[in-house]
Formats: C-alpha cells, sequence, structure tokens
C-alpha cells in the first residue's frame, strides 16, 4: 500500500529532499554525515530519522552503507521539489524578491500539499521549465531533467561558455554573482587559468574578473 504524502511531519520532508539533493550528486548511497552536514544536525539525529523514514519504506538503508531513497521516496522527494521551485519563480517574478532572498521562503512554502494549488500556480506562471537559479522543475507527472555536470570550473583557456545554473544557491554565493555582474545567461570566455589554484580571468560583457576555484566549480555552463 503506498503511503499518503499528507502523513509525513515538515522534518521528514526535509530529510527526503536532502537525501534526494545529495544523491543525485553522488549518483550513489548518501551517508549519515553528509545529511548531518547538509542539515547542520547530529549524525546520531540523522541516523535515528533514517531508521524512521526506512519502517515507512521511503529510504533504503544499511548500517554503514549509507541511504538512498525507494521508488516512493524519490516521487515524495520529486514532488517537494516541484513545489519549491515554482514557488521561488513566483517570488522574484511576481513579487519581486531577488535571487538570492527566496530559498528560505520557499522552503516554508513547499510544505504546503495542495496538487490543485501548485498545478494552478503552474499554469499562472505559464509552465515554467526552470527556477530563478537554473534548476529544472519536474513538471506534474515527476519527469524531470537534471543538469549536466559541466561546470566552469572544467572550462579551458579561451573557451566561451554560458551560465545555466548555480551549485550552490546559497544568499552568499549568490550576492557575490551579483556584485561581479554573474547570472543566468551571462556569456563568459576564459581568459587565464592559475596552475597554483585553478583561479580564473573570466571576461563578461567585456570586463575581466578573477574568480576563485570554488566560484569555478559553484557554477553550471553549457560551452558554445
Amino acid at each position: 500500500m503506498q503511503l499518503m504524502e499528507f502523513k509525513l511531519s515538515q522534518t521528514e520532508e526535509n530529510y527526503i529532499k536532502t537525501i534526494y539533493s545529495i544523491e543525485i550528486h553522488l549518483g550513489k548511497s548518501v551517508s549519515t554525515n553528509k545529511i548531518a552536514e547538509k542539515l547542520k544536525t547530529k549524525a546520531s539525529s540523522v541516523t535515528d530519522m533514517i531508521q524512521k523514514l526506512s519502517e515507512k519504506k521511503l529510504v533504503n538503508y544499511k548500517k554503514y552503507q549509507g541511504a538512498s531513497l525507494t521508488s516512493e521516496g524519490k516521487s515524495i522527494a520529486v514532488k517537494i521539489v516541484r513545489r519549491h521551485r515554482l514557488w521561488e519563480v513566483f517570488l522574484v517574478n511576481n513579487l519581486d524578491y531577488a535571487w538570492d532572498e527566496v530559498h528560505d521562503l520557499a522552503e516554508q512554502l513547499e510544505h504546503i500539499k495542495s496538487k490543485t494549488l501548485i498545478d494552478k500556480l503552474e499554469a499562472y506562471l505559464e509552465y515554467p521549465t526552470h527556477d530563478p537559479h537554473g534548476d529544472p522543475i519536474p513538471d506534474r507527472n515527476g519527469n524531470i531533467e537534471h543538469h549536466k555536470n559541466i561546470m566552469l570550473s572544467s572550462a579551458k583557456v579561451g573557451e566561451n561558455c554560458q551560465v545555466i545554473g548555480v551549485k550552490d544557491s546559497s544568499s552568499s554565493f549568490l550576492k557575490f554573482l551579483d556584485k561581479t555582474n554573474i547570472k543566468l545567461g551571462s556569456q563568459l570566455k576564459i581568459i587565464s587559468i592559475e596552475d597554483f589554484d585553478h583561479s580564473m580571468i573570466i571576461e563578461n560583457n567585456g570586463i575581466q574578473n578573477s574568480i576563485s576555484n570554488q566560484i569555478s566549480k559553484n557554477l553550471f555552463v553549457k560551452k558554445y
């Protein structure tokens, strides 16, 4: 028998979404330490919650082998992600929030489980395919096309890239990008790469800036 999503607490939903977000990047089971780091909590608390979710058949878990979502767990995670990203679009496009202001608000709004509301919201927004950070929005059937892992850090000198998303959607990172005038759609040319620390000199709209390797590892790009 399928578990009804409305029986889950907000904390349980947050764990499911966190496991999902880590799992799609790693492509393998997620350690309790990784989850604890992401949620800023104790590993022992994570273990307790993972065992609880495992009993509900939402997580596959074996001690020392990490956790992965079951098909039911993934289905719930995608619904949460869909709600979150649609609310982010609404907040930016309709309420004039900046892209660095919407994550925490969407974290609260994503727990509103009305499918009718979310479908109407999607239609009102004219069926957006990506959120303000470039992340793909799952459709109402749960289909989602993830970014191919092409990061700016993999680009070579002389190559041209277009920014299509951010891996780090923290407010501090997005504010840094605003300061350097890097946004979705920005066309960057790699001028030079330092051997020592892999920092880059990039050209953006005719202006050259230096960015660290940490920055370039958090920008999804497509080369052209």
